[in-house]
C-alpha cells in the first residue's frame, strides 16, 4: 500500500484527544469546525504551530503521519495561500473514515512552548 504523509499543527487540547486515541485518530470536530485539514508540508504546519498555535494556545505541535494515497485522491490539493500553503480539505462527516485510513501513528515531530 501506498502512503502519503500529512502534516498538522496541533494544540495542547487537541493533541490530548489524539494522545487518549492512542495516537491512531483526531477527534471528531467542533460544530463551527466543518473541514479538518491536515496540510502537505512541514514547513507550512510548523509556521501554524510555532506563529498560531503558540501564541492562541500556549503550546503549538507539529505532528506527522500516514494515510493511505489511494484513500486520498478523493480530496483535491487545496492552495489555501502561496505556493507552499498546501491542504487537504476533509468534511468533518468523513473524519471516521479518514482516521480508518491512517497508517501507524500519528507522532509529534516539533514543539513549540
Amino acid at each position: 500500500m501506498s502512503t502519503t504523509t500529512l502534516w498538522r499543527p496541533t494544540g495542547p487540547v487537541e493533541l490530548d484527544l489524539v494522545r487518549a486515541a492512542d495516537w491512531k485518530a483526531w477527534p471528531p470536530r467542533l460544530p463551527e469546525q466543518p473541514i479538518f485539514y491536515p496540510v502537505l508540508n512541514e514547513d507550512y504546519a510548523t509556521r501554524i504551530a510555532r506563529d498560531w498555535n503558540l501564541r492562541h494556545d500556549g503550546a503549538g505541535f507539529v505532528t506527522r503521519f500516514e494515510v493511505d494515497s489511494a484513500f486520498l485522491a478523493r480530496y483535491p490539493v487545496q492552495r489555501a495561500g502561496g505556493e507552499t500553503i498546501l491542504e487537504l480539505w476533509v468534511p468533518a462527516g468523513d473524519l471516521p473514515e479518514f482516521n480508518a485510513h491512517i497508517v501507524g501513528r500519528i507522532e509529534v515531530v516539533h514543539a513549540f512552548r
